[in-house]
């Protein structure tokens, strides 16, 4: 075995044994909550789509899914936070396998949906945040951005999961680092598929109305 293949093993093992770490820290923080209602964790291939309110959004939905989905689930995330350090680059890049995205139009070199349509191509289910950033305000959504209509327009086979994360911002509030340990709660609901001839905004409305549906009551 030659020096190059030594060190691309060297790296999978180490992302492997980060992503399990990222996993295992958060579960000890978080003691998340699974709830799976009207859809079962079987391995299809599927777009979560979650509301959007911390950085750890994509971690505590990722360390939520049983190991063999995890394998196979990459986040969709965005370039300019998971490539600022090498640390960063490679927990990003290497353990999660995140699909990075340029979130600026004009410096970007790759259409967002191409690359996500690609991942999705080469067998990979995604997490998606259809809001674009994070959530900070008194409403529980954001209004949807399009690249879910246009991923489900290119590939309408793959379910689309409506995903609601509760408690993760008072976990890990903006511009924290050190999380508080809280109860959270992941619920994956039932898939929503884009029909036929349906008008985006339409399908944004009803994709949007159905994670909003998954809100836990009492804090609606």
């Amino acid at each position: 075995m030659n020096g190059g293949a030594v060190t691309a093993g060297l790296r999978r093992l180490a992302a492997r044994i980060t992503g399990d770490a990222i996993v295992l820290f958060a579960r000890l923080i978080t003691a998340p909550r699974t709830i799976w209602q009207g859809i079962e964790p079987v391995p299809r291939q599927r777009i979560y789509y979650a509301n959007h309110t911390s950085n750890g959004d994509f971690v505590l939905a990722w360390a939520s899914l049983p190991e063999a989905m995890r394998r196979r689930t990459r986040p969709v995330a965005a370039a300019d936070y998971w490539l600022t350090t090498p640390l960063r680059s490679f927990v990003g890049k290497e353990a999660f396998r995140a699909v990075l995205i340029d979130r600026n139009p004009e410096t970007r070199s790759e259409d967002p949906v191409a690359l996500m349509v690609a991942a999705l191509n080469e067998g990979a289910s995604l997490i998606l945040f259809p809001e674009g950033n994070r959530n900070m305000g008194p409403e529980p959504l954001l209004p949807f951005r399009t690249g879910l209509f246009h991923v489900a327009s290119r590939r309408p086979d793959v379910d689309l999961v409506p995903t609601w994360i509760e408690n993760l911002n008072a976990i890990l509030p903006k511009g924290e680092v050190i999380p508080l340990p809280l109860l959270c709660t992941v619920t994956f609901g039932k898939p929503v598929h884009l029909r036929p001839d349906e008008e985006k905004d339409v399908f944004l409305t009803r994709a949007r109305n159905a994670l909003l549906a998954l809100k836990p009551k009492e804090d609606a």
